[in-house]
């Protein structure tokens, strides 16, 4: 079932006329002369008495299907004697839709938004004159982008494939994955100029019926002109306006998304994007790859490293500040007196010598994003490496800050999910004011806050720290490390709260009859 926004003029919506000719202008009148829109007027029945006229716009659709879906039609028509089903526009209708099966879908429509909708979708409208409705023939056919290899969640072991801008094509490369009579979809559309199609999916027996009934309230409740990228959804429906951290999760690979509908999920697919979201989400969940669960469960503890490349990209900066100012006893001798050595002729206070570096390196991350792709990788490294050597001989900043910041750069770039790398760049900066205000004292008050809010999020009802807080056993088996899979039988608890059972696998033994 659809659950489409309703349209508040919906019941002020103008119907097709029965004249053709009224249609036509009606048509032309509306959509302008668009050079684009192709109204191809045409005679059928015995004689060529009967007009009809077909509408669609040229480049939306597949010329050939919409070949195959007059040619038999054509034939036909002229074979057939008169008073023999093809003398009344009615009769022309009802021989039309059961000779049209080449299409995918054919369906009636009796007003002109329909009609409208239809043609700037990429389907074919046939209009007879003598009736008051019209049929819709499925004949989107576009180009598009195939499926190619993800280019920004790339895995050593696991499925190349990637999401496309075509809404049928995601969600064909999802049912490939899940072949369960259970994998519901539904289809609204969004935006008053734009009208995009976007896709709710979802396990039914698995989803939690609460988190799908707010993912359909969030979603009916928008009211804007367009949506361009799923990244306009996210803003609209997500739980917290002012906070860094992203509460839902996007993801460009297919199985990411399988994997998150099995777990009790639901997939929120835009027409016209590759990247899908995940909803709910947990923080966690930002650690984890998905090679983690291609590859044996000891594997799976690299996420141990990727949170303590998190504590790095967010605390490094800041404790170099606070012990270089305040804390100076916590250092050993020697790399005291070695840290005072290169600060010797260095005009600038620890605070501002990181800032000046940290934003450098910001600078020259954004420059090799926009650059082209074949030289905006060399010109990020080589611009840091040669700027970094400069404004050590220069003298503005110390070897030992260039080893931290660059330490802090390469952390960064740990996390699968790079949308948890821009929170976490932002808090960065809080925590060095803090650090250069109160030293460590101000470090913990920041970590505090921090999470304390974190504590406060929640994904759709989910809180977002769980099953750290509020703590659950069983889930931790998927958290900072993988049990192996045989070990996780229960999906999340707070996640999908009915059929919680995912395995029943028995422990992996040696058979009876083995050597």
């Amino acid at each position: 079932m659809d659950y489409i926004k309703k349209n508040k003029n919906e019941s002020q919506k103008e119907t097709i006329a029965i004249h053709l000719h009224e249609n036509i202008e009606k048509v032309k009148q509306t959509l302008g002369n668009s050079t684009d829109l192709i109204i191809s007027e045409l005679r059928i029945g015995e004689n060529g008495t009967k007009k009809a006229a077909i509408i669609y716009t040229d480049g939306l659709v597949d010329t050939k299907t919409i070949h195959n879906f007059m040619e038999p039609f054509m034939i036909r028509a002229r074979e057939i004697e008169p008073g023999k089903g093809m003398d009344t526009p009615q009769e022309i209708l009802r021989f039309m839709e059961d000779m049209t099966v080449t299409v995918g879908s054919i369906k009636e429509i009796t007003d002109f938004s329909s009609l409208f909708k239809s043609v700037l979708s990429g389907d074919t409208v046939f209009l007879l004159d003598g009736l008051d409705r019209g049929i819709v023939a499925s004949t989107r056919g576009w180009e598009d982008r195939g499926v190619s290899e993800t280019s920004i969640e790339s895995v050593v072991r696991g499925p190349r494939e990637s999401f496309t801008e075509t809404l049928r094509t995601n969600t064909s490369l999802i049912r490939r994955r899940i072949k369960d009579p259970h994998l519901w979809m539904e289809t609204i559309q969004i935006g008053q100029v734009t009208q995009t199609d976007v896709s709710i999916m979802y396990i039914k027996g698995i989803v939690n019926d609460k988190v799908l009934k707010e993912v359909r309230e969030r979603l009916n409740r928008i009211n804007i002109d367009g949506i361009l990228e799923s990244g306009n959804i996210e803003e609209m429906i997500q739980d917290e306006t002012f906070t860094p951290f992203p509460t839902m999760y996007n993801t460009e690979r297919p199985d990411v998304a399988s994997a998150g509908l099995m777990e009790g999920r639901v997939a929120i697919i835009v027409d016209g994007t590759p990247i899908v979201l995940l909803v709910p989400v947990v923080f966690t969940q930002f650690f984890q790859a998905s090679e983690d669960y291609y590859n044996r469960s000891d594997f799976g503890a690299m996420r141990a490293l990727r949170v303590v490349a998190f504590l790095l990209s967010l605390l490094a900066p800041s404790f170099y500040i606070a012990v270089t100012t305040f804390h100076q006893e916590m250092l050993p001798t020697s790399l005291l007196i070695n840290l005072a050595t290169q600060r010797e002729g260095v005009p600038f206070p620890a605070f501002i010598e990181a800032m000046f570096m940290e934003f450098t390196f910001e600078i020259l991350r954004e420059a090799g994003i926009r650059m082209p792709r074949m030289i905006g990788p060399a010109i990020s490294i080589v611009g840091a490496l040669v700027i970094g050597e400069a404004a050590v001989q220069a003298g503005l900043v110390t070897p030992a800050m260039i080893i931290v910041v660059s330490i802090t750069a390469i952390s960064n770039f740990v996390f699968p999910a790079i949308a948890m790398s821009i929170p976490i760049r932002f808090l960065r900066f809080g925590l060095m004011g803090a650090a250069a205000a109160y030293g460590i004292y101000g470090i913990f008050i920041g970590l505090v806050a921090i999470y304390l809010h974190l504590c406060s999020l929640r994904s759709f009802g989910v809180p977002y720290m769980s099953p750290m807080a509020p703590f659950n056993l069983s889930d931790q088996k998927d958290t900072l490390f993988r049990f192996p899979l045989w070990a996780m039988r229960t999906r999340p608890r707070l996640i999908s709260q009915k059929n919680k059972v995912r395995e029943q696998t028995q422990n992996p033994e040696p058979g009876e009859n083995r050597p």
